[in-house]
């Protein structure tokens, strides 16, 4: 059964805590470049992130940690200029805010200004909330992200479940709590148990938004690049594969290769 839904212009920060109260999920998928971008604004979803996984599945890193601010803001102003509708989160990299209030700052001042970005993601809970407190205090909206944090991979040593003892479940639950009232629009938890995200996600105001923590959140996000199955090696539990481009792809491109050895292509009709 559909639900019907009230349709967005645009897209803001205001619209997304607004769908909370009125029990309407929200849907967010990853992009990277103008041509995906624009393909995912145009199907309707209403936040588009430009993840640090570009350094995954747009470079063949094996982590986020290596992708640069510039290379964020260069894959962020191309997704702008694809988009209409959706509000465009932009990660904050790894090395850009950990450290220094005032560096963080200058980082998000440079993503809104150079790439038009409509507001910023930080990994990271109590530890980063001076770094988050000076970003909200220049006017800029921030999304905040807990449970697993790929940035922190090497302290974890594992991409595993998080927060499944309770002296970790207690903190993530202080640290979404503290989220809120610093003034972050919403929180994404990543892979964390589903009973635990749900118990946040009523306990706050702000939209909780998932992936990998069940259905009791106020939206999901996945990498566009997993869900339409251009990767393959890649297969959490939390994962739905909506298509197999991997493999139709593979098949298309080798049947361009046998076409143009067997000179089938160009035939007359594709000629001038």
């Amino acid at each position: 059964m559909s639900i019907a839904k009230k349709e967005y212009k645009r897209v803001t920060v205001k619209t997304l805590v607004d769908m909370k109260s009125k029990g309407e999920k929200i849907s967010m998928l990853t992009a990277y470049d103008y041509t995906m971008a624009k393909i995912v604004d145009g199907a309707g979803v209403d936040v588009i992130l430009v993840g640090d996984s570009a350094s995954n599945v747009m470079a063949g890193h094996e982590t986020t940690l290596p992708i640069t601010l510039d290379q964020m803001i260069y894959h962020a102003s191309s997704v702008i200029r694809a988009i209409d509708r959706a509000l465009v989160v932009v990660d904050l990299p790894f090395g850009t805010y950990q450290s220094d209030p005032k560096e963080a700052l200058r980082s998000a001042i440079r993503i809104m200004k150079e790439s038009g970005g409509h507001a910023v993601k930080l990994e990271g809970g109590k530890e980063i909330k001076e770094s988050i407190k000076r970003i909200l205090n220049a006017g800029i909206p921030v999304m905040g992200h807990l449970g697993l944090t790929p940035q922190s991979i090497y302290k974890f040593g594992t991409y595993t479940v998080r927060a499944k003892e309770e002296q970790e479940a207690q903190k993530l639950k202080e640290d979404a709590l503290m989220l809120e009232k610093a003034g972050c629009f919403a929180i994404v938890l990543e892979k964390i148990p589903a009973k635990l995200a749900r118990a946040v996600a009523e306990s706050i105001s702000i939209p909780v938004i998932g992936i990998g923590a069940g259905d009791g959140v106020d939206g999901q996000v996945l990498v566009l690049h997993d869900m339409l199955g251009m990767t393959h090696e890649f297969n959490p539990r939390f994962l739905r594969r909506y298509m197999n481009l991997y493999e139709e792809m593979t098949s298309a491109i080798g049947q361009y290769v046998s076409d143009v050895k067997s000179q089938d292509f160009p035939n007359e009709k594709e000629q001038y």
